[in-house]
C-alpha cells in the first residue's frame, strides 16, 4: 500500500508572515482610527479625552504615591478616589448617550447628563469632607 501524500504546505513561517500580519494589523489600526474620527459626534470625542485626561491623572497620582511620599496620606486617598470615581460616572455618561445599532440613545442625553452632575457632585462633598 502506498503512503498517503500530505497536502499540508511545508512552508515555515518567517520574515515574509509577520511582516504582513504587522501590515495588516496597522492597517486594522488605520481604519479604526479613520472611523472613530468620522463617525463619532464631537460630544462623545470630547467626554473619551476627560477620560482620557482621568485615567493619565489617577496613574500620576499612584506614580507619586509610590515612588515619592505618601505623607499626608488621607490627601492621596481623597484625590485618588475622585479621579477613580470621576473617572466611573464620565465612563457611565458615555455610555448611556451612546447610541444603540438603531441610532436611538439607549437614555436621554439630558437625564445621562443630570444624574452624572448629581452624582459627581455626591462624590465631591465625600472628598471634601474626608480631607477635614
Amino acid at each position: 500500500m502506498a503512503k498517503p501524500k500530505s497536502t499540508a504546505s511545508k512552508t515555515s513561517p518567517g520574515k515574509g508572515s509577520s511582516s504582513s500580519a504587522l501590515l495588516n494589523l496597522s492597517g486594522v489600526y488605520k481604519k479604526l482610527i479613520q472611523s472613530y474620527q468620522t463617525k463619532t459626534p464631537s460630544r462623545i470625542k470630547l467626554l473619551d479625552a476627560f477620560l482620557l485626561f482621568l485615567f493619565v491623572t489617577g496613574v500620576l497620582q499612584f506614580i507619586y504615591c509610590v515612588l515619592l511620599s505618601d505623607y499626608p496620606f488621607n490627601s492621596f486617598l481623597a484625590g485618588f478616589s475622585a479621579t477613580v470615581g470621576q473617572f466611573v460616572f464620565a465612563l457611565s455618561l458615555r455610555m448611556q448617550i451612546g447610541t444603540l445599532a438603531d441610532g436611538k440613545p439607549r437614555v436621554p442625553e439630558g437625564r445621562a447628563f443630570t444624574e452624572f452632575l448629581l452624582a459627581s457632585m455626591v462624590l465631591h462633598f465625600f472628598v471634601v469632607n474626608f480631607l477635614g
